[in-house]
């Protein structure tokens, strides 16, 4: 038990992940993050950052920075790209128990026929979103396996939104991988990060409630 937690603390450790297995361990990680329900907890924007910056300062596998940033883009968006088809498959599988098990506390089948109209009309859109917010990303491909979107609508929006997640946020982290200051705050960056990737999630939640709330007249 102490090895897994000492693992887990230090996944946002550059050194320590040059040090074990350098970054396809990140690579590893995306891909069990984005394919599996139970990793759900696991640190995939932070690690991406952290790739872009591990990059910045490594050449291997190229001599070449940008050859090396391209390499491990693709690497990090074709995990990422497995594992949401993993999910989907997975959501495909479990859809018939779904529709016959019986309404409980914890599980409605007007819930799933929601998600289902909801990915008809914006699932495309979801999925690319989805990459971006914790949590999210690791159900919304089950989902949509669920609710049997489309197989090859699925397939362009998952290699699309698996790129522009990878590509995005691990240039970013070799952006500033050099510098001196971001080095010195990664916690910080770390914190802005999951801050900025939420933010949208919790405005349409907020902004939701207050609409659902009744007009008290006079």
């Amino acid at each position: 038990m102490e090895t897994i937690i000492d693992f887990f603390t230090h996944l946002t450790n550059p050194e320590w992940i040059m040090r074990h297995g350098g970054l396809y361990i990140v690579v590893l990680i995306v891909f069990i993050e984005t394919g599996f329900p139970f990793g759900f907890f696991l640190p995939g924007d932070s690690l991406l950052f952290i790739a872009g910056m591990v990059i910045a300062n490594a050449l291997s596998p190229f001599d070449m920075q940008f050859l090396n940033l391209l390499y491990w883009i693709f690497l990090i968006a074709t995990a990422g790209t497995i594992g949401n088809f993993m999910g989907y498959w997975l959501g495909r599988k479990s859809e018939a128990l779904l529709f016959e098990r019986k309404d409980n506390f914890f599980f409605k089948k007007k819930y799933l026929l929601q998600a289902k109209e909801f990915y008809d009309k914006k699932g495309g859109g979801a999925i690319v979103l989805a990459r971006f917010l914790p949590i999210v990303r690791t159900f919304a491909p089950l989902i949509a396996g669920m609710v049997k979107m489309g197989r090859r609508k699925f397939s362009f929006y998952n290699i699309s939104g698996s790129f522009l997640w990878a590509a995005t946020i691990v240039t970013a982290g070799f952006l500033l991988g050099e510098n001196t200051w971001a080095k010195q705050n990664l916690e910080k960056i770390m914190i802005g990060i999951v801050l900025i990737t939420t933010a949208p999630v919790l405005i349409k939640l907020l902004t939701s409630k207050k609409k659902k709330q009744p007009v008290v007249a006079g």
